[in-house]
């Protein structure tokens, strides 16, 4: 994706939580700090089960109603239930309003220009209107805007950029090892860790509680992340569950299938290293892990 292009993600969801409790019934159950999300920057978090696994992912913006939650399309209902068990007597709403808004994704250089337009530096600006911020994930997943589909055209063609496929886009987030299709099917299989959501910007070890905060801090403390995530490639169909091996010892399974699949994949016992760049075997048929983010 260059410069003069941008993608439109039609299908996200997004959750607007508002009401008078809103900052700290998020502050006391999601990964991140909710004290760094403001008109000037967003964040990438997560909800835990209370075993430290995965549950739901999102972005976090910040609206003036409250906070909009840009998640996965399949998760919104399930993430509204989720948050909503932690509702008890907080004075907060929790709906729906994917109708409403669309996600369009931009190139990271071209959201600098817009910075440099705006004389602004933040990770999240304002344009017409509009919240754009930059992937918190990686920056070269650009920068994505959170708009009605309406308005999104009015900047697209402001800026006079053209639609692509957003095939472009999922393939790129694969080789970098970001997951953006088949999420459901990570839900209990993988700790917070494990998924990779420290280095996605999507923990901060500084906040204090969390929902599963108890495992997630003694997995860091005492080293013992020892599988992860990672983005596989392959000429051949992969299934979800296919045992992963290399030399005949079994170092992973395939937890997210085609078209862009994912493996949870030891990295220690054998190292990591020792077999990273070889080709393994995913059900005896030929894949291997793609470049990722260390």
């Amino acid at each position: 994706m260059n410069k003069d292009q941008v993608v439109i993600l039609e299908k996200r969801g997004v959750i607007l939580v508002s009401g008078e409790d809103a900052k700290d019934f998020l502050q006391n159950i999601i990964t991140n700090d909710i004290n760094k999300v403001s008109n000037k920057n967003s964040v990438f978090a997560a909800l835990l089960t209370p075993q430290g696994k995965y549950l739901n992912e999102f972005f976090v913006i910040q609206n003036n109603k409250g906070y909009l939650l840009d998640c996965s399309e399949n998760s919104t209902e399930e993430l509204v239930k989720n948050l909503s068990k932690y509702k008890l007597r907080s004075k907060v709403e929790i709906e729906d309003f994917s109708s409403e808004f669309v996600i369009g994704v931009i190139n990271d250089l071209r959201f600098k220009e817009l910075q440099d337009e705006l004389k602004l530096n933040e990770n999240t600006i304002t344009y017409r209107d509009t919240p754009v911020f930059l992937d918190p994930r990686n920056k070269k997943l650009g920068a994505r805007i959170i708009s009605n589909l309406e308005k999104l055209y009015l900047t697209i063609k402001k800026l006079n950029l053209s639609i692509i496929d957003n095939k472009e886009y999922f393939s790129l987030a694969h080789k970098l090892g970001v997951p953006e299709k088949g999420l459901l099917n990570l839900k209990d299989q993988l700790f917070g860790l494990e998924a990779n959501f420290e280095t996605l910007q999507a923990i901060d070890f500084k906040k204090g509680c969390f929902v599963g905060q108890e495992n997630t801090a003694r997995m860091k403390l005492k080293n013992k992340l020892r599988r992860r995530l990672l983005p596989i490639s392959s000429s051949e169909k992969l299934n979800i569950g296919d045992e992963i091996t290399f030399n005949n010892i079994k170092i992973g399974k395939i937890l997210i299938d085609q078209p862009y699949p994912f493996g949870l994949i030891k990295v220690l016992e054998p190292n990591l290293e020792d077999f990273e760049d070889k080709i393994l075997l995913a059900n005896n048929k030929e894949c291997k892990i793609l470049e990722h983010v260390k």
